[in-house]
């Protein structure tokens, strides 16, 4: 539409008021285009876009304004409403109008909860209430996930909950409990590995080695390959691998699964970091197996993988020059 590249043009100017003015006769117009998809998408930019240039302008207040007469206007447009609330949201906290931010934010989450904006809301609600008052946020939270277990937020409130109970509320065992959730409810979710990685780190702390390896090994379990169309690794694998073998060593004695878990991550990893890593475990295990020829071998391996990894040196205390 002409009017809504006009108003753009008066926004990127600085002509507030030309491109609110502007916005609105697009409003005027939208309905009209044809087909129904496209006057659907043209209406929500003009409808945002109104609110955007009084943003941009500092007209904090009157884009609030603007945000929350959205919803009522595009009933049929869940999207749309549901960003322009959370837009609303952010800007009254930004004006410390905390009770009007938090019930626009919730409505993000509680009417919206398929939408992108409810995840985006659940952050912001994080942030702001896990310094007010953590154990009430944790309870209103627990409270709505059982009337939104089915919907696309339902992850990131067990995982917000899994947050507050580690940090704030001092729980590990409910926090790995909430994080163990989430890679069997929603194992779509894309925190499901992050989620298997934290309830591993928590499994250690908590002096429970063995519920560490099974979480790592169920994380490092996702790895895929799809040959020709690309692959997808977990952030979190090479560092699972690396973990699993110090765990396996450390806390459960087991050298031989240990040397595996070592070997293993250059193999399975070759673009990792931390590929010294592995090789110079892998040499202190051997060491500590009594296997020192080829715990010098993996140094030499090391030596030639990266003559600058800060490993060289202290693999001299193994295999002395």
């Amino acid at each position: 539409m002409s009017e809504l590249r006009l108003a753009e043009r008066r926004s990127d100017a600085g002509d507030v008021d030309g491109a609110v003015a502007a916005y609105r006769v697009a409003q005027g117009k939208c309905g009209q285009l044809r087909p129904r998809r496209r006057a659907k998408a043209a209406c929500a930019e003009a409808l945002l876009g109104e609110g955007e240039a009084l943003e941009r302008g500092n007209r904090t207040r009157a884009a609030i304004d603007v945000y929350l007469a959205i919803p009522p206007r595009v009933t049929d447009d869940a999207t749309t409403s549901a960003i322009a609330t959370y837009r609303a949201g952010e800007l009254l906290l930004r004006v410390e109008d905390t009770t009007a931010a938090w019930t626009a934010l919730w409505r993000v989450v509680t009417d919206w909860p398929d939408e992108g904006p409810a995840g985006d809301a659940l952050r912001t609600l994080l942030a702001d209430g896990r310094r007010r008052n953590a154990r009430a946020l944790a309870d209103e939270l627990q409270k709505i996930l059982t009337s939104l277990a089915d919907t696309d937020v339902a992850d990131n409130i067990v995982w917000s909950l899994a947050d507050l109970e580690e940090h704030e509320l001092a729980n590990p065992q409910a926090a790995r409990a909430f994080y163990d959730r989430i890679p069997v409810d929603y194992p779509t979710s894309g925190l499901r590995d992050d989620a298997r990685w934290h309830a591993a780190r928590i499994s250690r702390e908590l002096g429970d080695p063995k519920g560490a390896v099974v979480r790592l090994r169920g994380l490092l379990a996702t790895r895929e390959v799809a040959f020709g169309a690309g692959s997808y690794f977990s952030i979190w694998l090479d560092d699972a691998q690396l973990e699993l073998g110090k765990i396996l060593r450390d806390d459960l004695d087991d050298l031989r699964g240990a040397i595996t878990a070592f070997e293993q991550l250059p193999e399975l990893y070759p673009a990792s970091i931390l590929r010294d890593d592995a090789l110079y475990e892998l040499a202190v295990t051997h060491e500590k197996a009594g296997h020192h020829d080829k715990a010098c071998a993996a140094l030499v391996r090391l030596a030639k993988l990266d003559a600058e990894s800060k490993y060289i040196a202290r693999g001299k205390d193994i295999c002395p020059p």
